[in-house]
């Protein structure tokens, strides 16, 4: 069941690049920043991934990042997803996330499950919000 809403992100793609197209199936790696909220805390955010185009159209994708804020804490993240293209030439993603992290801000986030929903534009603009998964 979805819990309290962790944190928002908007932002933009930075890069994007294509791995493999071995068997027909498009492997490809993007990068984004994004601004936001973690836990009520304002973070800078950036990530990369990597998602393969499956048989029927639809993605896969794995990807790390991690979260700063102003004062150089720190939390990183790992998470996967399943991603649908949309009509507007965009990309919109659903998974799971899981963090690590030293910093006091973000201790609560060890150890357990976040879900995330993060969309893509055609125009490289990226917004996402993360869940807690209970």
């Amino acid at each position: 069941m979805l819990g309290e809403q962790l944190g928002t992100l908007l932002g933009e793609m930075t890069g994007m690049r294509v791995l493999s197209t071995d068997g027909g199936h498009a492997v490809t790696e993007a990068s984004f920043q994004a601004s936001g909220t973690l836990l009520g805390v304002t973070v800078k955010d950036m990530g990369t991934y990597e998602s393969v185009v499956q048989a029927d159209g639809t993605l896969f994708g794995e990807g790390q990042g991690i979260s700063m804020t102003s004062d150089g804490e720190t939390v990183t993240w790992h998470g996967t997803g399943a991603g649908r293209f949309n009509d507007a030439g965009g990309v919109s993603w659903r998974g799971a996330l899981f963090y690590e992290t030293a910093a006091a801000n973000f201790a609560r986030l060890n150890g357990i499950a976040a879900v995330f929903e993060f969309d893509t534009e055609e125009s490289g603009k990226v917004s996402g919000a993360i869940f807690e998964w209970k």
